[in-house]
């Protein structure tokens, strides 16, 4: 493909409809640096959209003037670095392009209060609004199907896909965590104004930001004052120092897993931001639903995307209603059964396929655990109450450090209620019998009728949802995906864009 210059607005539609193509979008004020180079290269392999740059340096973002004059401009220099990074096409459009006078048809948008009233909206009065003003201007003209954006300027991020949110753009919002110099400051364009003291300033308030992300990972407590008393005694000018919940930007609470340190200090005339996530253990996800609504065949190939533990707590319970048949053990009688867990062990091992096996008390159940028989008395098994909590405790301990994802009828809801992300997957009765009935790994499925198995299904659901422990219900934080005429791969792709929206990349840098 050719690579243009486009400097008018009204270039844009024709472009657009040259292409026949969808596009990547990664605005820019210039002054390109690795960040924006991080995020072009980013575009570029994600997929073989059209690339689009654009540099424009918006003033409705800059409530000083001589902070606008002193903007650097290196136009020439954006444009190679852009086009040698994987843009196809770089918009440089002039302010009477993007703000024409007269012009009604623009509209001057506001940023939501309670996003943009914290942090840097405290001191930059009217900024994100600009942000806001401009983007959405960028949005309507370019009609991306992806825009590209930087996680260094996380409140911008939020306060961004609130607009794509609010306003129902058809745009998907891709970050990229900070990227950071060789001495841990995060790149930013204003660097290049730092004399040397003043870059030593700002490399110390970044080291103390990571250093207090090494200590919350051990014990889990974060000291503001201390860190505030640092950086004075290095006579940095603190413009503001907060602990915060990541997406509402309200103060932590103690049972957020994930929350938010983020400070700005001026140097000399120049005035810059760092933050940092601290987080307790690694993300959840929690997926229940329905039998046969496809919970495990999505949770396995999400936990394999994500490079997650998959945990499969419906085999937990299969494997001991396997046990309790096998050895006919009697489960009425309370005491006996609670002597009886004591001794059992359920684990998880991968096998030479990449797929995990079940072993209970060392002995593989993987298969055995899948008949007819077992699915027909699992479900009583599940509602005893000492097997539910023998079992909600073992899936506890193994989610202690986070880093899974988990399947089954009430993991949101009891065994993981503190997920970062809850999906209640489910689909209709039609739909799950064909899926068992075309299931090739269940025999017996294969060879019950249609109407039977519709029949065995029903029964199933209303088992799970009136038991008194634990019941199969939707947790009101949960998102219901129904699954009816899509493949595993799209739903898996759904759950993915929920997750990123939900835990920032920066967490899952080590």
């Amino acid at each position: 493909m050719k690579k243009v210059i486009i400097r008018k607005t009204e270039e844009i539609e024709n472009w657009r409809r040259n292409i026949n193509s969808e596009i990547n979008f990664i605005p820019t004020m210039g002054n390109l640096h690795n960040g924006h180079i991080k995020l072009i290269s980013t575009a570029k392999n994600d997929n073989s959209n059209v690339n689009l740059v654009s540099i424009f340096i918006n003033p409705l973002q800059f409530d000083n003037k001589l902070d606008l004059e002193n903007y650097p401009k290196t136009i020439d220099n954006d444009i190679k670095i852009s086009f040698s990074n994987g843009a196809d096409a770089i918009f440089i459009p002039s302010n009477e392009d993007i703000y024409p006078p007269n012009n009604k048809n623009i509209k001057f948008l506001k940023a939501p209060i309670e996003l943009s009233s914290a942090l840097c909206g405290l001191n930059r009065i009217g900024h994100f609004d600009g942000v806001c003003t401009v983007v959405y201007r960028l949005l309507n003209l370019i009609k991306p199907k992806n825009l590209y954006l930087g996680e260094k300027d996380w409140q911008q991020l939020l306060i961004l896909k609130n607009l794509v949110l609010r306003k129902k753009l058809n745009v998907a919002i891709k970050s990229i965590p900070t990227q950071r110099d060789f001495d841990g400051i995060p790149l930013s364009s204003r660097n290049l104004h730092l004399s040397k003291k003043e870059r030593k300033l700002i490399k110390f308030f970044s080291s103390e930001l990571l250093e207090a992300k090494k200590n919350f990972h051990q014990d889990k407590k974060i000291n503001l004052n201390e860190i505030i008393k640092k950086l004075s005694a290095k006579k940095i000018s603190i413009e503001y120092l907060e602990h915060l919940h990541p997406h509402t930007l309200q103060k932590a609470r103690l049972e957020d897993n994930i929350s938010l340190l983020a400070g700005a200090i001026r140097c000399g005339e120049t005035r810059l931001i760092d933050h940092v996530f601290l987080m307790k253990r690694r993300p959840i996800i929690a997926i229940d639903g329905p039998a046969g609504s496809g919970k495990s065949t999505v949770t396995k190939l999400l936990a394999k995307k994500l490079k997650l533990l998959y945990l499969d707590t419906g085999a937990m319970y299969r494997a001991l209603s396997w046990l309790m048949m096998k050895e006919s053990i009697d489960y009425t009688k309370e005491e006996k059964l609670e002597n009886i867990l004591k001794d059992i062990s359920i684990v998880f091992k991968s096998n030479t396929n990449s797929h995990q096996d079940v072993y209970v008390n060392n002995y593989c159940v993987t298969e055995e655990i899948r008949s007819q028989k077992v699915s027909s008395i699992v479900s009583k098994i599940s509602s005893i109450k000492e097997v539910r909590k023998f079992l909600v405790e073992e899936q506890r301990k193994i989610g202690e450090s986070g880093g899974l994802v988990a399947e089954g009828r009430d993991i949101g809801t009891t065994v993981f209620p503190h997920a970062e992300l809850k999906i209640f997957l489910t689909a209709s009765i039609d739909e799950r019998a064909k899926r068992r009935k075309s299931d090739k790994n269940s025999k017996e499925s294969q060879e019950i009728d249609l109407h039977t198995l519709k029949e065995l299904i029903k029964k199933r659901d209303f088992e799970d949802s009136n038991r008194k422990i634990s019941p199969l219900t939707k947790a009101n934080d949960a998102l219901e995906i129904i699954t009816d005429g899509y493949s595993v791969d799209e739903v898996v792709d759904k759950i993915i864009e929920l997750y990123d929206d939900k835990i920032p990349k920066e967490t899952e840098i080590k």
